[in-house]
This record gives C-alpha cells, structure tokens and sequence, in this order.
C-alpha cells in the first residue's frame, strides 16, 4: 500500500469539501481530497443543480399545455409533447459542465484527488482500497476535514427498492408513472412532485402534519397549497403510510384517528428527509462528540478531536449546500492562521417549490419567540407592475425588523422567481440595514425587486402602492 502525507485531508467531494479544498489550496496549504462517487457530491448530481433543471423544464412544459387551452395571452399551441430521454439528457449535460469544471478548478489550484472510498484508520489517517488503474493508499495529514454530506431518510414500512424510490431515482426517470404517491409534503417532495404532475403523471402527496411545508410558516405555504390544488396534486395532511396493499398496486396510508384508507401508486417517492452520513467509513472510531447523528462542531466547525474539522450535512440543519461552502473556506483560512468564526447573521433557505419561497433571517413567529419586539410589512405581488407582466400576481414580500431602531431582523417572499430576491435579502441582514436603508434606495422599475423596497415603505407607514 502506497503512503502518502498531506498538511490537510478532506473527505467529500460536495461543496463543502471541494471549497474547502480549492481555498486551503489557493492559501498555500498541501491539499488532498477523497471522494468515493462524483466530484459536486449530492448537490451538482443528484440534488440542487439537477433538480433546479427539472423543475425548469416541467414548468416550461406545463406553460405550453396551458397556452394550448384557454390562454389569457393570446398564445395558441396544438398538441405538445415531451421527449422525456431528451430532457434528461439536457440536464446530464448541466451536471457533466458543472462537475467538469470542478474537477479542473481543483487541478488548476493544485489539490491531489484521490478516486474511492475513504476509511478513517484515525484522526491522522485515512486508506483508501485499491479501484480501478489504482492500487490501495494510506493518507497521513495533519488536518482532517469530514464533509461526507447526507443521504434520504428511508422508512420501515416503504424501504427503498422496486416501485419505491428516494429523491436521487427520481431525478433520473426512465418512464413516467401514471400514478406516483409522494410520502412527505417538505421542499423536497413539493419539488419533485410538482415536476412529475407538470409532466403528467397523477400525483398524491401524504404528510404526517397538518398542511404542506409544515417547516415554513403558514403564510407561505398557503400560495404553494392553491398551486397544487390547481395543478391537480391531491393533498392528504394529517396521514400517515403504514405500507403496500395485499394487491401491491396501492398504499395504506392512516389519518390522525387510525382510520385505514388506499391511495392507487404505481410509484411511490419517499421525501421525509435526509441524515447525516456518518456511518460506513469508519467514523466511529474517532469517538467524536455527536448532536444525535450529526458531528458536533463549534462556532469555527472545529470537532471534539484536535485538528478534526467537519462541515455541511454531516454536521446536521440546516442542510443547505451554501452553508458547507461558507464553511469549508473558513476551515481552510483558519489553518492557513486566519482568524474566522462561522457567525453569519443568516443563512438563506430557498424552496422551489411553484411558487418559489425565500427566507432569510426572523419571521413575525420567530421574533416573538425570541421575545423581540418587532413590526413587520407585506406587498403583494398583485400590486407590482412586473408582476402582473408576468402573469404571476399571487404571493408577497415581507419584511420583519425591531420597533426600537428599525433594524431588519428577516425578510420572506413568495412568488414567481423570488428565489433570485435571496441576494438582496442576505446583504441587507448581514450588512445592518434599517428599514430606511431599504426604503430609500432606489430600486429600478419594473421590477420584482420594488416589492423589497415597498415592504420597507409599508413598514414605515409610507406605503406608495397599496
């Protein structure tokens, strides 16, 4: 077995890892990174990216069905169809692009990348088994990072296999089913499920809480339940599934009084969540401290061993890919002897859902938990030009801030493409804006953006358009 040492050691290939790689690189610091599957990890193969292009696709598709019916535009098309192989294939190649291109970012930086699985031997030392064209390699560094990400979340009475399918089989439909039953009414099965109904599949969706997107408050998920009850989504909240029918060609699913109804699946999509992946490379021999399956950290994603770092899903919520990013550039400055602690004033969550949702900081339910004082706005999409030019008046911006000082403790938006309006939300949190730093900028029109700027007006009791 060939040896080989290294100032740093990261095991991941996601976002986390080989950001964390590409900076400690970039800093000077020997690198080497291990990933067991694909450079991107979950996020450029079989999360964020590709399901970003389904979704587009589907509801470019779904757009021309509806011009073929009754279109308010005037719009006019007969009998359209999908290519399903095509469209995989198109966001094969995004995925391909992106994946290549990390490979040569990490080349060109000078960071080894070592193909297969890594095993942990201990704090200094990981192998790697022999692969294809390479033989075994024992890796001895000084720093180790874990950035092993997540996997989905199975359940006992719905195991994955067969008719039953996780988030990543999903992304890479072969056929369509006519009758797919979504367990589990989160962000990620609300995207997915919308995908496949847009594509004309039949879709139910079960969630054991009471409405859809039980993480995101009420307000917002109420536009994305009259979305899906437009599409034809059939909604049953308060249930849960308790397994196949005798038949095999329906699931038993129970309300919140045990009473047994079936839902017809062909195909049947487990979203309930994902977990950290701490198991099957050996990780248990560091006896790191734990959050219950997640790796413990502190505020610089330092473990409980010296010179052990974890970032990303590994590390539990919130599972965003931007988070490990932010993460494994401040390990890498921290060993290269800068001084950064991973205190951001918020994290932005996005759910692509149609409509799409942003949060980023406090909502009006946070801050009074949080026993804040604070007043908060809402404008509607339905009094925005741009809006209304396309064709997507439903949803609002909100803004939450302190009655004291004004300062802006949150910001949400529903809507058509607000997952672009992240941006500004984030800088204007992390920056210490005021509600009158917000209000007295001026935002060009028309725009989906003036609605950022009238919350902030209707907060101050200026409101100009509604």
């Amino acid at each position: 077995m060939e040896t080989r040492s290294t100032t740093l050691l990261v095991i991941g290939g996601g976002p986390g890892g080989y950001v964390a790689a590409i900076r400690a690189a970039q800093l000077g610091i020997a690198t080497t990174l291990i990933e067991g599957e694909k450079l991107g990890g979950t996020c450029l193969n079989v999360g964020c990216i590709p399901s970003k292009a389904l979704i587009h696709a589907a509801g470019e598709f779904d757009k021309v069905c509806r011009y073929g019916a009754d279109s308010a535009l005037g719009i006019q098309v007969q009998s359209p169809r999908i290519d399903l192989a095509q469209m995989v294939r198109w966001k094969d190649g995004i995925v391909e692009k992106l994946t290549g291109g990390v490979a040569a970012l990490l080349k060109k930086n000078g960071v080894q990348v070592v193909r297969g699985w890594a095993r942990i031997v201990d704090g200094k030392t990981a192998e790697v088994a022999a692969g294809a064209g390479q033989e075994a390699v024992r890796i001895v560094c000084d720093h180790l990072l874990l950035a092993t990400g997540s996997l989905p979340v199975a359940l006992a009475a719905l195991p994955f296999g067969g008719k039953v399918i996780s988030s990543t089989d999903a992304l890479a439909p072969q056929a369509l089913p006519r009758r797919l039953l979504v367990v589990g009414a989160g962000y990620i099965g609300l995207e997915l499920g919308t995908v496949y109904r847009k594509l004309g599949s039949e879709v139910s969706v079960v969630e054991a809480q009471d409405r859809v997107l039980p993480a995101y408050d009420e307000d917002l998920a109420k536009p994305v339940a009259v979305s899906l009850r437009r599409l034809g989504v059939q909604l049953h909240p308060g249930c849960t599934v308790a397994g196949w029918s005798a038949s095999g060609d329906a699931v038993r699913i129970r309300d919140a009084q045990g009473a047994e109804s079936m839902l017809p699946a062909d195909q049947v999509l487990v979203a309930v969540g994902r977990r950290p992946r701490t198991e099957g490379w050996g990780m248990e021999s560091l006896m790191l401290d734990m959050n219950g399956r997640a790796v413990r950290i502190d505020d610089q994603c330092r473990t409980s061993m010296r010179q052990v770092w974890a970032i990303g899903d590994v590390t539990g919520e919130p599972m965003l890919a931007h988070r490990a990013m932010a993460q494994g550039a401040m390990v890498a400055e921290i060993i290269a002897g800068k001084r950064r602690h991973f205190s951001p004033a918020a994290i932005p969550a996005v759910c692509f859902t149609d409509p799409e949702i942003v949060v980023v900081g406090r909502t009006p339910q946070d801050a009074a938990q949080a026993g804040l004082d604070c007043i908060h706005a809402m404008f509607p999409f339905a009094a925005n030009g741009r809006a209304l030019t396309l064709d997507s008046p439903s949803g609002f911006v909100r803004v939450v801030a302190r009655r004291d000082n004004h300062l802006i403790a949150g910001w949400q938006a529903v809507g058509t493409g607000v997952s672009e309006l992240a941006t500004a939300f984030s800088h204007a949190i992390e920056m210490g804006a005021r509600l009158e730093d917000v209000a007295g900028t001026i935002h060009a029109h028309p725009t989906l953006g003036e609605a950022v700027q009238e919350a902030a007006l209707r907060a101050l009791g200026q409101a100009l358009h509604v």
